[in-house]
């Protein structure tokens, strides 16, 4: 049974999430969620933050005394610029996805790594030690998912991104280049041919570029584990175009989950209500799903 939430009042603590776009997100929904099982007197909501208006709202996160924000796309790279500090595994992945707010003093973390590991493995039973990946898109998603996934133990990791400097350069960050490699979209081909996982990071399939899917599927093979972090859709043109083919597919909800709930047990050092939490954003999703349906 859902608890109800404590009442809003002067003494709520405020929380939110950076992002453009971001009136997709269901992040309210389930960090709401997650301090109503709680009994925290807190408050989660979304804030529409443009890339020129980013400086100007990290400055608010102090003004405002608003305890914890997540930042999602575009803003994982640049925000560190305007924070106190950064935790040593955010600085070494170059991104970061939550921000806590002790006292005025903004420290960053990364939880999207971690979060989709665990998701992966969970969900899918795939093991990526020893195994051959390739990460599309090299954004600051991508950059914790392609850490993590080096801690584990990966055989090769091939980056590959619309513009192949920045996939170069993010493979070049980590240590171990023979294991790292990036490439431009001429060559994906190649690199499927050998891996074992691929996962799309970029926007292509979520709101609102839901008809777009960042590879062709011709390039995808049946041996395939097809992974997506785009969580709204459930399933997204990439993850239907690899079903077709006979491929199996991750998406991205569980990514999403889990990096929200090492958010909340790092803002409020208590653990997150995990089953709450995905109990909530799957209703939303098939209740949106539903809505679509009929229309």
């Amino acid at each position: 049974m859902t608890k109800e939430p404590r009442p809003i009042d002067s003494r709520s603590v405020l929380y939110g999430v950076f992002g453009d776009p971001v009136a997709h997100s269901q992040s309210p929904r389930m960090l709401n969620r997650a301090f109503a099982e709680t009994g925290l007197a807190a408050v989660y909501t979304a804030f529409h933050v443009t890339p020129a208006q980013l400086p100007d709202a990290v400055k608010g996160i102090r003004a405002l005394g608003i305890r914890g924000v997540n930042v999602t796309i575009p803003h994982k790279v640049d925000v560190m610029e305007h924070l106190d500090a950064v935790d040593e595994s955010a600085r070494l992945i170059g991104a970061v996805n939550t921000i806590v707010n002790d006292g005025g003093r903004l420290t960053g973390y990364n939880t999207d790594g971690i979060g989709y590991v665990r998701s992966l493995k969970e969900e899918t039973g795939f093991d990526p030690a020893g195994k051959r990946v390739v990460v599309l898109g090299a954004g600051g998603a991508a950059r914790g998912i392609v850490w993590a996934l080096h801690r584990e133990g990966t055989a090769e990791i091939i980056i590959v991104n619309r513009t192949a400097e920045r996939a170069v350069e993010l493979a070049a960050a980590f240590p171990d280049p023979a294991r790292l490699k990036g490439t431009g979209l001429e060559g994906a081909e190649e690199a499927l041919c050998e891996a074992d996982l691929v996962v799309n990071t970029t926007r292509a399939g979520m709101h609102p570029y839901v008809g777009e899917s960042p590879l062709p599927p011709e390039l995808l093979n049946p041996r395939l584990l097809v992974s997506d972090i785009v969580y709204n859709p459930r399933k997204t043109l990439f993850l239907a175009e690899a079903e077709k083919k006979g491929c199996a597919i991750h998406g991205g909800l569980g990514m999403f989950i889990h990096q929200g709930a090492y958010a909340f047990e790092l803002w409020t050092g208590q653990p997150a209500p995990v089953d709450a939490m995905r109990e909530e954003v799957e209703s939303a999703l098939a209740a949106k799903t539903d809505v679509i349906s009929k229309e």
